[in-house]
């Protein structure tokens, strides 16, 4: 006897298959309707007055500058770098898509900076390389290390995830992580 749950003709793969097209169809209504995409930036501070604007930028920004120049840690208490995490990945491993490319990472990486938000209060920068290779990816991070207070790494094929991983650890000053192995 047949198993009829197996059948690619039966009702309730149908309904799966109409099911699955729907939600795709909401889904790609939902990463465009408005302003594209899922995530924005937004200014922190009021910025509403010509004096505010002064303070933001030219020329009260430079009271921060100098302090963060005489002493580093500074940078933690004039700028956003202890709450902004940067979600970087390549496209290598994407979910259940593979290798997709970087550009069409994009919108796991801005749901993963979603949910680091929603869920944690951590303002998140997706970035998406186009690296030929490991070497190139790590210097490239690397360089990105003044910016944020932490790195995750996202959807990278293995084995570069792990060298990857391990090489910028031993590098950077401030948390990697790759919850994807």
């Amino acid at each position: 006897m047949k198993d009829s749950s197996t059948s690619p003709d039966t009702p309730d793969t149908a309904t799966s298959k109409k099911t699955l097209h729907d939600l795709d169809k909401k889904a790609l209504e939902y990463h465009s309707k408005g302003k594209p995409g899922k995530v924005d930036v937004q200014s922190s501070k009021e910025c509403d007055t010509e004096y505010s604007l002064s303070l933001a930028y030219s020329p009260g920004v430079a009271a921060p500058c100098l302090e963060i120049a005489k002493d580093p840690s500074k940078a933690l208490d004039y700028t956003t770098k202890g709450n902004l995490v940067a979600v970087i990945s390549n496209g290598t491993a994407v979910l259940g898509l593979g290798n997709i490319g970087p550009l069409a990472s994009k919108p796991v990486m801005e749901g993963k900076g979603v949910l680091f938000k929603q869920f944690a209060g951590i303002d998140v920068f997706d970035i998406e390389l186009s690296c030929q290779n490991s070497d190139e990816f790590i210097s490239t991070v690397e360089c990105l290390e003044p910016t944020f207070g932490g790195i995750n790494l996202e959807d990278i094929a293995a084995p570069e995830c792990f060298v990857i991983e391990e090489e910028l650890k031993k590098r950077l000053k401030i948390p990697v992580f790759h919850d994807d192995q």
